[in-house]
């Protein structure tokens, strides 16, 4: 864990200013730069890794989906989930001046604004997920539980 303020992600510092229990996984050295590639790096299942995807719907409204690494999002029922017609996934150069994370340390915490947000449905039978921690090489895991009262967050079948 960080020693200081100063070594903690604004993810970290959310979390604890909510008072929110969590645990660190450092993958810096590893090299990996994929959610599965961290998954393996810190020794946890690619199914409690999960990445953080942003879209943007024909409407023109931003969605967050966050999904099993190990997994793909299935853009049809991601759409169906926030009732557009068809999401597609944002550029990467949009990436930083929508959400201020950059590709590979995207969070579903901490954006600079919220976007509604959907858990693939996988998450509700985990009691904690491992998700980035707002900077590459680091994610946290927080309990299901926690996370729900820190961003509201829906469940659904949004991969293959």
């Amino acid at each position: 864990m960080p020693k200081n303020n100063q070594n903690k992600t604004n993810v970290m510092r959310i979390l604890d200013q909510a008072h929110v229990s969590y645990q660190i996984g450092d993958y810096q050295a590893s090299g990996a730069i994929s959610a599965d590639e961290a998954a393996h790096a810190m020794g946890q299942p690619e199914t409690h890794v999960f990445k953080t995807l942003v879209t943007v719907g024909s409407s023109g409204e931003h969605y967050v989906f966050v999904v099993p690494a190990c997994a793909s999002l299935d853009l049809k029922k991601a759409a169906a989930a926030v009732g557009e017609k068809s999401v597609e996934m944002i550029k990467s150069k949009q990436l930083l001046p929508l959400t201020g994370y950059i590709h590979g340390g995207c969070s579903p915490i901490g954006m600079k604004k919220f976007f509604t947000t959907t858990f693939d449905r996988s998450a509700q039978a985990l009691h904690a997920v491992w998700f980035s921690a707002g900077k590459i090489g680091f994610m946290v895991q927080v309990a299901v539980e926690d996370l729900q009262t820190l961003i509201p967050i829906a469940f659904d079948d949004i991969t293959p």
